[in-house]
C-alpha cells in the first residue's frame, strides 16, 4: 500500500498554530501552564506547541515528557522527566501526535487523576476516531476517519520536512 501525504509541513505549521491559540482562549487568564507530551513524535508535538504559545502569550510555560511502552502501556508505570510541583495547581495539556485507540492517552491521563492539576486537557494533531477508551482530544489538529486496516505516521525528522502520511 503506498503513503498518502494527508499534511505537508506547511499544514501541519497552521494546525499547530490554531490549536495553540486554542489553548491560550482557554487560559488567557492564567499565569502558568504544563504541557506534557508522551515520548515520541507527541513530545515533539508538545514542543512545537509550547514555542508558539511563547510567541502570542504572556504565559510561563513549563514542558514535560512521558515515555511508556505504547503497545503495553499497563506492563510499567510511565516514566516522566517533571515532578508533581511543575503542574501542581496549573492548567495541563496532555499532546500524543495521533489518537488511534485512546490507549496511550488514556493511560497517560492517568498519571495526572489523582494530582492536583487546575485542569486536564489533552491535544492531538491528528484524530482517527476508532477510540474503544473513553478519552477524546479536546484540542484536534485534523479529524480523518480511516479504517481500520490503515494507520496514520507522522515523520518529524527532518525540520521544515514534516509531513502525516496515511499509510
Amino acid at each position: 500500500m503506498a503513503n498518502t501525504k494527508i499534511l505537508s509541513a506547511e499544514q501541519i505549521s497552521q494546525k499547530l498554530n490554531r490549536m495553540a491559540y486554542e489553548i491560550y482562549e482557554t487560559n488567557f487568564k492564567e499565569k502558568n501552564i504544563f504541557i506534557a507530551g508522551i515520548d515520541g513524535n507527541g513530545y515533539k508535538v508538545a514542543e512545537r506547541i509550547a514555542a508558539i504559545l511563547g510567541t502570542i502569550s504572556p504565559l510561563n510555560i513549563k514542558v514535560g515528557k512521558i515515555t511508556m511502552d505504547k503497545e503495553n502501556p499497563w506492563a510499567a508505570e510511565p516514566r516522566v522527566n517533571f515532578e508533581e510541583k511543575d503542574f501542581n495547581n496549573k492548567p495541563v495539556v496532555l499532546v500524543d501526535d495521533v489518537l488511534n485507540s485512546g490507549k496511550t492517552l488514556i493511560y497517560a491521563v492517568k498519571l495526572f487523576l489523582d494530582k492536583p492539576v487546575k485542569r486536564l486537557n489533552t491535544l492531538v494533531l491528528v484524530d482517527r476516531s476508532h477510540t474503544r477508551y473513553a478519552v477524546k482530544a479536546d484540542f484536534v489538529g485534523l479529524s480523518l476517519s480511516t479504517t481500520l486496516q490503515e494507520r496514520i505516521d507522522t515523520d518529524f525528522s527532518k525540520k521544515g520536512k514534516e509531513a502525516v502520511y496515511l499509510v
